[in-house]
């Protein structure tokens, strides 16, 4: 069974930085995609970054390029969210999630991802 669980997630203040973790467990990951989503309140779930399975190509919303950077491990059983000058509207439940498939177009739609994590809580105060 595979499971994805996310770690890292807390609350500081705008323009600190967080750490996400996503680690996978039952498979890994070799050639497929790994992205991250938020879901902030009273919102519906959103892209933000993926990356392919061997790390050379990556893709990010508007929103977090230049702040937020995601990367993964050698042996593709874990993908990071190293979150930087957070701003409040950052502030949402944060998703780890996994594909078999390589990046495309449609990365940045949750349908399609297999595999999603439980989520962790990133509050951003003002």
């Amino acid at each position: 069974q595979v499971q994805l669980v996310e770690s890292g997630g807390g609350s500081v203040q705008a323009g600190g930085s967080l750490r996400l973790s996503c680690k996978a467990s039952g498979r890994t990951f070799t050639s497929g995609t790994m992205g991250w989503f938020l879901q902030a309140p009273g919102k519906e779930r959103e892209f933000v970054a993926w990356i392919s399975g061997t790390g050379a190509s990556t893709y990010y919303a508007d929103s977090v390029k230049g702040r937020f950077t995601i990367s993964r491990d050698t042996a593709k059983t874990a993908v990071y969210l190293q979150m930087t000058s957070l701003k409040p509207e950052d502030t949402a439940v944060y998703y780890c999630a996994a594909s078999d498939s390589r990046p495309s177009w449609s990365s940045v739609r949750e349908s399609s991802y297999r595999y999603w994590g439980q989520g962790t809580q990133v509050t951003v105060s003002s």
